[in-house]
């Protein structure tokens, strides 16, 4: 006996079929006597149909009405399945986010869960159900209903399975596991059978779509296990776990890209203690994550600053320069969209010196100009343009990464 927490995502309920794949799936495992508690996401392009939708209404769609919209992808599927797992004579009960009692603050479409009030789910699971959860919601204090940003249901998933004490928080997707690169790009990427919190987070959070990064961060901080499987298959996947002692012996764990980056740059900063701080606490306030940043040693008491931010920010924190470049004095704005970020990462790095050098080597015999440069110990990324991504991924993972 033992309590189970899944997580299927958009393409493994896709259509009825796959759905009905789930219910067998989940109810194998009520059989083999485990408690089962199932969180699940929109059919795979549902949401996006949804913003498409809310286009054809406004260009500006409300945060709140967008995510009580949104928020309905998730419970079409979670109707279906508990159907599915009833009409196989298991007693099932599907649950909104709200329902479910995971609370959030008030920030629409990028709510973080503050609490999850998990009595009535413990209750149902008593009563021998099977319960099914909306992923990528919960609600306000006020009881409005709010989204966690897209790969959200992850994040669910793993705040269940912490608030129950969980004995694993399974997550099923459509690869068999965490590989050390995509193997679409590279074919030859190993599949990882044991990975680090601390690396899966970072690679999660520079590019790998496997795992939510959010949903990383809770699961190292509340210890929930995890494990990355496929829904097509019965193969073990990859374990998501604390850093053990072997696990600094590989030096690259994988390498991670992202195209989904803008670069920014603002010319003419006065360098005076406060700007910077005024710069980006606009930003912060937005909700707007910046990654690397880097400043230009000043010149007549001028500087410039470039950083990235994720594309769909791109426009919003234009907006905000406009606004903030008037009152500081910023003497011009620039961005590009044609940039993605490269980058290698590893445990192993901390203990294990010239990583970054010979990154740099391989990037330079492949003629490809880096154009912003951030590391940490387990980490180095570079930005380079979007057309260099997959020819800089293949020959990094042929440095590192041996056949």
């Amino acid at each position: 006996m033992g309590l189970i927490v899944q997580k299927y995502g958009g393409t493994s309920v896709a259509d009825v079929d796959r759905v009905k794949v789930v219910a067998q799936r989940v109810i194998k495992n009520k059989e083999a006597g485990n408690d089962m508690v199932v969180v699940v996401s929109a059919p795979a392009g549902m949401t996006d149909e949804l913003i498409e939708l809310a286009h054809e209404i406004t260009d500006e769609p409300p945060a709140r009405e967008m995510d009580m919209l949104l928020a309905t992808g998730e419970q079409h599927s979670i109707a279906l399945l508990a159907m599915a797992i009833c009409n196989s004579k298991h007693c099932a009960i599907s649950l909104t986010g709200y329902q479910a009692g995971i609370r959030t603050d008030n920030v629409h479409s990028k709510a973080r869960i503050t609490e999850v009030q998990a009595e009535r789910i413990t209750k149902m699971l008593d009563e021998g159900n099977i319960v099914i959860v909306a992923g990528f919601q919960g609600s306000t204090d006020d009881d409005a209903i709010t989204t966690l940003s897209r790969g959200g249901s992850d994040t669910s998933a793993v705040a269940l399975a912490s608030a129950l004490e969980a004995d694993v928080c399974e997550i099923y997707t459509d690869v068999d596991g965490v590989y050390t690169a995509d193997p679409r790009i590279v074919p030859e990427a190993k599949k990882i059978d044991t990975i680090s919190y601390e690396e899966m987070l970072e690679m999660a959070s520079l590019g790998a779509k496997v795992l939510h990064s959010r949903a990383v961060e809770f699961a190292g901080k509340y210890n929930v296990p995890l494990h990355v499987r496929s829904s097509f298959n019965e193969n073990q996947g990859t374990i998501v776990t604390k850093e053990g002692e072997a696990m600094e012996g590989v030096v690259v764990r994988g390498v991670t890209h992202d195209k989904n980056q803008a670069k920014m740059s603002i010319f003419g900063v006065p360098d005076r203690p406060g700007i910077a701080y005024s710069i980006f606490k606009a930003l912060a306030s937005a909700e707007i994550n910046v990654d690397m940043i880097v400043q230009t040693v000043s010149k007549n008491e001028k500087a410039d600053i470039s950083f990235t931010v994720s594309k769909s920010d791109l426009r919003d924190a234009l907006e905000i320069f406009k606004k903030v470049g008037e009152n500081i004095g910023i003497t011009d704005i620039a961005y590009d969209e044609d940039v993605a970020k490269v980058s290698v990462v590893g445990i192993g790095m901390k203990s294990h010196s010239g990583v970054a050098a010979e990154m740099f080597e391989v990037l330079a015999e492949e003629d490809i100009n880096i154009q912003m440069i951030s590391t940490s110990e387990i980490k180095i990324s570079c930005v380079v343009k979007t057309e260099d991504t997959e020819k800089a991924v293949k020959a990094i993972h042929r440095k590192f990464i041996p056949s």
